[in-house]
C-alpha cells in the first residue's frame, strides 16, 4: 500500500506537468495554462512541496525558509515573498481524496464513447470536443440526455483525477456517487490510482 506522501506525489504529478528538476511548468490539462508559483500538499506524514519553474533561485530559497516539509507552512510569509515578485491573483485550497476499491459495485452509469457522445451536447458540450482526453467518461442518462457526469480531469500513466458534475435539478439522487464509482472502477481496472480533489468552497 502506498503511503500518504507517495499518494500526494501522484496527486501533484497528475495536477501539473513538471521538468526534470521537478519544477511545475503547466497545468496538466488543455489548454495547459501556466502552473502556480507553489503547490503544498499536506498529509499526516508531512508535506509535498513543488515550486514553479518561474521564480529564480533567490525566491525559492526565501520560500524554503517559510515552508517546512515536515511541520507546515507560514502562509503569511509565503504571500509576503510572492507579493514582491508579482501581484497574487489567485489562492486555492481544498481537500484531496483517494477512491477506495470500488470494483464490482453496481451502478446505473453508462460509459460515454464516440458512438454515444451526442447525449452530452445539451448539458456538457465542452466535454464533447475533449472526450478522447477525458476518457474514461461515465454518465447518468435521463431522456437520452446526460444529467450527471464523471470523467478524467487530469491524468498520468499511474493515476487520474476525477471531474464530476450533476445538473442542479438532478442532485440528491445519488447520481454523483454512481458516475464517480463507475469512473473509479474503470481507472482501477487499468491498474491506476483514482483520485479526486476540490476547493473548500465546493464542500459546502
Amino acid at each position: 500500500m502506498l503511503s500518504d506522501i507517495e499518494l500526494m506525489e501522484h496527486h501533484v504529478n497528475v495536477l501539473f506537468k513538471t521538468d526534470n528538476k521537478k519544477r511545475m511548468t503547466a497545468v496538466n490539462e488543455p489548454p495547459y495554462d501556466t502552473a502556480p508559483y507553489i503547490f503544498v500538499g499536506g498529509t499526516r506524514l508531512g508535506n509535498v512541496v513543488r515550486y514553479s519553474n518561474r521564480p529564480d533561485e533567490g525566491i525559492i530559497k526565501k520560500l524554503e525558509q517559510v515552508i517546512d516539509p515536515d511541520t507546515g507552512v507560514d502562509l503569511g510569509g509565503v504571500i509576503g515573498i510572492l507579493s514582491r515578485v508579482q501581484q497574487i491573483s489567485n489562492f486555492w485550497t481544498g481537500p484531496a481524496f483517494l477512491f477506495p476499491n470500488v470494483s464490482g459495485r453496481l451502478t446505473n452509469a453508462i460509459q460515454i464513447t464516440e458512438s454515444n457522445k451526442d447525449c452530452l451536447k445539451l448539458n456538457f458540450p465542452h466535454i464533447v470536443d475533449e472526450l478522447e482526453y477525458r476518457q474514461p467518461c461515465f454518465a447518468i442518462i435521463e431522456r437520452e440526455t446526460a444529467v450527471s457526469i464523471c470523467c478524467s480531469a487530469r491524468q498520468t500513466n499511474e493515476a487520474a483525477e476525477a471531474s464530476l458534475a450533476t445538473l442542479e435539478k438532478f442532485r440528491g439522487r445519488a447520481y454523483a456517487i454512481d458516475v464517480a464509482n463507475a469512473w473509479a472502477a474503470e481507472i482501477q481496472s487499468q491498474g491506476r490510482i483514482a483520485l479526486y480533489s476540490t476547493s473548500w468552497d465546493n464542500c459546502i
